[in-house]
């Protein structure tokens, strides 16, 4: 990159790759860019083991290490991983608490080290990941980011995880200190940000720092591919596809209720793809709604998310009511890549909704009404041009606001600004 100062990095996040998933892939994808652009960077993270709750077995039994992964050091720090079907929040808080502490190991020797950081920059959740990025501006006055990439602590709370006891207080007060002590505050919503300024973070220091899609990798293919012939869909059959995450937030029980409603459809084939804590529990209920046109797969490797995607004629986008606007679907944006139109329960003024309602590529329907949603699959499943219109809109979007090339170069231009190196530009 020519003419452009090189940076010390440093990022702090429990997920990172190789995580193929939502926070830990997007993380991991950002350092490799930055590194690819020239800077150093550095990032302490922790174990793969999202969505499956499994730490991946060539990472089992390695303590603290260090790696190098597409250009960036990793310093590899172990914490404890919930197991069983269910993850509760106090678990996800032992697990990123020993993150943290594990993680003091690496920071005693960053906080004293003879050569600087440049910025750091600290994903949430979880939370914690705020600490030691204070206390070394405090010390050697490096300015940091705190990225939300989800508001934890109030999904938790909307989705009946936590019950606002004096933890959950202590928990809302440091997410409020750290919003307010950060140099910088990034989300990945205009919503999100606001709520990171009801929370105490100051408009000025706010950045908008959208999530983005591989435009060039994901792109839009004929849907009679091998991986829809493997899944017994012919050309004239209607496949909906979930693919992601399948845990408590995204109350996938509204997609097992709407398909029992629709199973007398012959025409209409559904798969749920990935991995979490609730996947056994909709299994089994899935078995016992007699769903026979419903398969579970597991997560696919990413040489075949291309593939995959554009298999679905109508892609899922399913949350609860709860979790609007403090999480924002990390799937969402290689389905517009790859073309395809989704159907999303969200409502009006939800970052969701904006998306596919006002950008025409899809349809909204009220969180938690199975009825609603079936009728919508129906809907667009005997409407092949709307479809087709819909997916082209999808794809127009992504070109338009998800390359990741110009999402992460406004993003680097801020970096370079925040540590002083680029007077020229904005913060």
């Amino acid at each position: 990159m020519p003419n452009t100062p090189h940076l010390r990095i440093l990022i702090v996040s429990l997920n990172f790759a190789p995580e193929e998933t939502a926070t830990g892939m997007y993380t991991g994808e950002m350092a490799k860019w930055l590194a690819k652009r020239g800077h150093h960077v550095d990032a302490i993270a922790g174990l793969p083991h999202y969505p499956e709750w499994k730490v991946r077995p060539d990472y089992k039994g390695k303590g603290l290490w260090k790696e190098a992964l597409d250009g960036v050091t990793v310093f590899r720090t172990p914490h404890t991983v919930p197991s069983g079907s269910g993850v509760s929040a106090k678990q996800r808080i032992l697990m990123e608490l020993s993150f943290s502490f594990s993680s003091l190991y690496w920071w005693a020797r960053i906080l004293f080290s003879r050569k600087r950081y440049d910025v750091v920059i600290a994903i949430c959740p979880p939370l914690q990941t705020a600490v030691m990025p204070t206390l070394y501006r405090f010390i050697r006055r490096v300015p940091w980011v705190l990225h939300v990439q989800d508001f934890q602590v109030d999904a938790a709370l909307r989705l009946g995880m936590l019950t606002l006891g004096k933890l959950d207080r202590l928990l809302f007060a440091l997410e409020n200190f750290f919003l307010r002590r950060a140099t910088r505050v990034s989300s990945i919503t205009p919503s999100m940000c606001r709520r990171a300024n009801e929370k105490g973070a100051d408009t000025g220091r706010t950045w908008l720092s959208p999530n983005w899609a591989d435009i060039a990798q994901i792109t839009p293919t004929d849907p009679n591919n091998s991986f829809r012939k493997e899944l017994g869909a012919s050309p004239d059959d209607v496949l909906v596809m979930y693919a992601g995450a399948i845990a408590t937030k995204q109350g996938l029980d509204v997609l097992l209720d709407a398909a029992h409603e629709m199973k007398d459809d012959g025409r209409f084939h559904f798969v749920i793809v990935g991995n979490g804590s609730d996947r056994e529990r909709l299994e089994a209920r899935a078995t016992e709604l007699g769903l026979p046109r419903l398969r579970f797969l597991d997560l696919q490797p990413r040489a075949r998310l291309g593939e995959m995607l554009g298999a679905a004629d109508i892609h899922l986008v399913i949350q609860k009511r709860e979790a609007a606007d403090l999480v924002m679907p990390s799937k969402l944006t290689n389905i517009l890549a790859a073309g395809r139109p989704a159907i999303a329960t969200a409502e009006q003024g939800t970052a969701l909704w904006d998306a596919l309602e006002d950008g025409g590529c899809g349809i909204c329907t009220p969180p938690g009404d199975s009825a609603a949603l079936a009728e919508a699959m129906r809907s667009l499943g005997n409407d092949a041009s709307s479809r087709e219109a819909k997916g082209l809109k999808a794809r127009a979007y992504a070109e338009d606001n998800l390359d990741q090339d110009r999402i992460l170069q406004a993003f680097e231009q801020k970096l370079l600004t925040l540590a002083g190196r680029d007077s020229n530009a904005t913060s």
